[in-house]
Order: C-alpha cells, then structure tokens, then sequence
C-alpha cells in the first residue's frame, strides 16, 4: 500500500534530502526511521515532491513510501488510534529534531509525490538591515549587506514568469529539460521587515530558485534595469553575473496536487519531455 508523508524539516544540518552514502540527508533519516517503526527488514523507499539541495529546509514538503499493509496496520499496537496517528507519534520518537513528519494518509490511487504534483511553492527570505537578521532567524534568513528596494525586485521578477526555458538559472544536466512554467514570482516585507519572495512554478530544475533570486539582487540593489533578469533569460545559458545565492534562506513552503481522480492523468503528463511551442 502507499502511504503519503507530510513533513517539514531544518535542513542546516543535511546533505540534502537525497541518500548518500556516509552522509546524514533528509531521505536516509526518514526512511530508517520508517523501517524502525514499521519492523521493515530493509528500509522502505522514499519518493519526494522536491529534492531540496543541502542546507534548504522545508515546511510543506511531501513524500510516498510503499508498505506492507499488515504494518501499516499493527502500528497501532494495543491502543484504538488509527495506524495514520500513530505513526505520527511513533515517527515522533525515533526521529530527530530537526525533522517532524506532521501528516500521514493512505495515498489515493495513482498519488506519486513527484510526478502528481501541479505546482511547488518556495519562500526565499532576506535580511538587508544594517545589523544583519535576528539571531533567532539566522539558520532561515539570508544577510545582505546593501538596502533592497522590493517593488523593483518584483517588477523584475515578473518580467520571468511564464512557460519559458530556465536554462540561464539551472544547473546543467545532460538529458534534463529546463522547460518550465514559472507561475508566480514577487517579493514583499514582512511583519519583521524581512524581504521575502513567493516563487511558485509547476516545477523547478536544479539550482533554479536560488538563481531567480540572484537575478534580481542587482535590480534591488539600484545597479541593474528592471529588464535585466528577462535579459538573461533569453540568453538561454547560465550567466556568470548572476549569483546563486546561499541555501539556507531557501524554504519549500507547499506542494499542490489536483484532484484524486485527475492524480494518475497528472503523474502521466509529467513524465513527457516538456517542449516549447
């Protein structure tokens, strides 16, 4: 049976989500985790919506995992909840705490965490007081040094948003397309004066969100036209001048599916090679 996983995590301290042999990541932690609780010979398989790099946290983050049902059900043991609540404890007590697994559901048919998704939405948070973040925000915020000016950065950043090819702000990988819909880019400030962009897209390749985010530094900062980042874009390759800013202000806040009935039609349609018109 699949289970469906939703959980958060402090990714300071990981080498990413994907398993790694000698190194502490996200999908190794969990995963023997599960098999700790569910009294598995071998750990089960993970698949997750979004292979967050190392050091990139998330609230909204989901995973699938098949297991044997006669498992899932004894999780329970002698109590009356329901195997969808005690895993939750369970996972609770034999994870760490920089990792929290906050819902648990039998996964409806044709439900794939990665391939069903419709759409990801990440927070990128930046700090451009003179004092730098507040200290209990360090690990989640990014310190600028120059003042940013958040309306230029969102004027920019939507001179972005459509089907386009992202190559310019990906990382290269030999077979991957870096055809995307990037659905929502813009920035504001929050309650504590902290710059905060939304960056929603149907999916993202590698290194994609901390480039989009590097692109508009210099239109924030006043050293760049409001028109550069769509600039770089039709360039169609990475350009040295825009930074990769650091991870570790990079959140994965939601994962959005569509319908039940609409998941396996989904899943399909993403596994295609996407194209440009």
């Amino acid at each position: 049976m699949r289970v469906r996983l939703d959980l958060g995590y402090d990714g300071t301290d990981f080498s990413g989500w994907a398993a790694q042999p000698g190194r502490r990541t996200v999908e190794g932690t969990l995963s023997a985790g599960l098999g700790t609780i569910l009294r598995l010979p071998v750990a089960p398989k993970l698949t997750v919506a979004g292979r967050t790099d190392a050091g990139v946290h998330a609230n909204g983050q989901v995973a699938h995992a098949d297991v044997p049902m006669s498992a899932w059900n004894q999780l329970p043991g002698r109590s009356d909840r329901a195997p969808e609540q005690a895993v939750l404890t369970r996972l609770a007590g034999v994870l760490p705490g920089d990792i929290r697994v906050h819902g648990a559901s039998i996964a409806p048919v044709g439900f794939d965490a990665r391939f069903s998704a419709i759409h990801r939405r990440y927070a990128y948070r930046i700090s451009d007081h003179p004092s730098g973040p507040p200290p209990l925000r360090r690990r989640d915020v990014l310190s600028h040094r120059r003042p940013l000016d958040e309306v230029a950065m969102t004027r920019a950043a939507r001179t972005l948003a459509g089907l386009n090819d992202f190559a310019a702000f990906c990382k290269y990988r030999e077979g991957a397309t870096t055809i995307r819909t990037l659905l929502n880019y813009e920035w504001h400030r929050d309650e504590q004066g902290l710059l905060v962009a939304t960056v929603l897209a149907d999916a993202f390749c590698h290194s994609m969100v901390r480039a989009l985010v590097g692109a508009v530094l210099p239109v924030g900062e006043g050293r760049k036209p409001d028109d550069w980042p769509a600039q770089v874009l039709t360039q169609g390759r990475r350009d040295p001048r825009v930074a990769v800013v650091p991870p570790h202000g990079l959140v994965l806040e939601e994962v959005g599916y569509p319908a039940d009935d609409e998941l396996a039609a989904r899943a399909q349609e993403s596994r295609s090679v996407r194209t440009l018109p």
